[in-house]
Parts: structure tokens; C-alpha cells; sequence
């Protein structure tokens, strides 16, 4: 089963292709989190078959991530942070979230668009603050397009390091494949599940 969804997960990539994983790394960079540990070590593993370029597959990976943390970027300029505040819950950016971002910001200055790029939560949130900040643009993505190929080229790695297990690949993605089941996909319908509650107790409501 473990294996199979990961191989569901490289299939898919594999017919995305490369301007896939421009967009879905985009949408991870953005305030719409989509984890890029369900992007790139596919896309590593697939290097390791010979069915893609593992340099390629980064390079794309991390112009999808400056994308994204652009789009991020733009709205903290020209929407605010109060509107962000108001309607983040609805993309499932908290309150909370914006403010350990923001703390963490003023705490490392400009640097911390290229650490928070290898932090969760922070990843896809680091963006905001500096645009807020009025981060020089070049600044900005100079810091963003660095530590995003990095983290690409960590996860691509990792894939293509799975990729090489050969016959023994079910125990070596096994971990792999349960770290995101259990701390993305459970939680993700957790919250949809609860969410369609929620709102259809609302629509009940006299």
C-alpha cells in the first residue's frame, strides 16, 4: 500500500512533467500550502529511473517556489496585512501562524526569506512580512531563489536516493510515505471533514 502511493505520487509528477512541478511548487510557496515533500522526492525518485533530469526537476522546482512566495509577496504590498489577518482562516493560514512568521522575521531580518525556506509553517509565510517590510524585490528573491533550491535539492535527493533502493524500495520509502500520510493527508481531511460539518450546522441554523 505504501508503495503503491508513492509510485502513485511519482506517476503523477512523471505526467505533470516539468511545468508541473513549476505550478504545484508554486502553490506550495503561496498561501495555499501543498507540502513539497509530495513534489520533489517523486521527481528525485524519477532521476534515479532515468525518467527526468534530477537538475531540471530543481531548477523547476525552485521557480515554481519564487512564484509562489512572489504571489505572497504581492499581496502583503498591495492587499495589507489586516485584510490577510481577516481572511487567511479561510485558506488555512492562522492568525497564529502569522505572527510566529512575523516574529521570526523581525527577530533574523532580510536573511530569514532564505532560512525560513527550509522551516515548516514558515516556508509558505516568510514572504508575507517581507513584503510588508518592503523588502527590496532583488533582495527578496535572490534570498527566496537560493534556499528554495536548496530545499529542492534536499528533497530531490532524498528521492533519488530511494530511487536507487531498487528491489527494496517498500522499506525505504515505508517511513517516508507515513511521516505524510500521518502529518499532512490525516490532518488535511481532518479539517475538511470538519470544516463540511461546521458549515452545514451553520446553514441549519434557524
Amino acid at each position: 500500500m505504501l508503495s503503491s502511493f508513492f509510485h502513485w505520487l511519482a506517476d503523477t509528477v512523471l505526467a505533470l512533467g516539468y511545468p508541473g512541478i513549476v505550478i504545484l511548487m508554486a502553490i506550495e510557496s503561496s498561501v495555499l500550502p501543498l507540502p513539497s515533500e509530495l513534489v520533489m522526492p517523486p521527481a528525485g525518485y524519477l532521476a534515479a529511473q532515468g525518467k527526468m533530469s534530477a537538475v531540471v526537476a530543481v531548477l523547476c522546482g525552485t521557480a515554481g517556489s519564487v512564484l509562489g512566495a512572489l504571489v505572497n509577496y504581492g499581496l502583503a504590498v498591495y492587499v495589507g496585512e489586516p485584510v490577510l489577518r481577516k481572511y487567511g482562516k479561510y485558506v488555512l493560514v492562522s492568525e497564529r501562524s502569522l505572527d510566529r512568521t512575523e516574529q521570526f522575521f523581525r527577530r533574523h531580518g532580510e536573511i530569514s526569506t532564505f532560512v525560513g525556506r527550509l522551516l515548516p509553517v514558515i516556508r509558505h509565510l516568510i514572504s508575507i512580512p517581507a513584503g510588508m517590510s518592503r523588502m527590496r524585490l532583488v533582495r527578496f528573491v535572490t534570498f527566496t531563489a537560493v534556499g528554495a533550491g536548496l530545499w529542492c535539492g534536499i528533497l530531490t535527493y532524498l528521492g533519488w536516493l530511494i530511487g536507487r533502493h531498487g528491489e527494496a524500495v517498500d522499506r525505504a520509502i515505508g517511513p517516508y510515505v507515513h511521516h505524510v500520510f500521518m502529518s499532512y493527508i490525516l490532518p488535511g481531511l481532518v479539517v475538511v471533514v470538519v470544516g463540511y460539518v461546521l458549515w452545514r450546522r451553520r446553514r441549519a441554523a434557524p
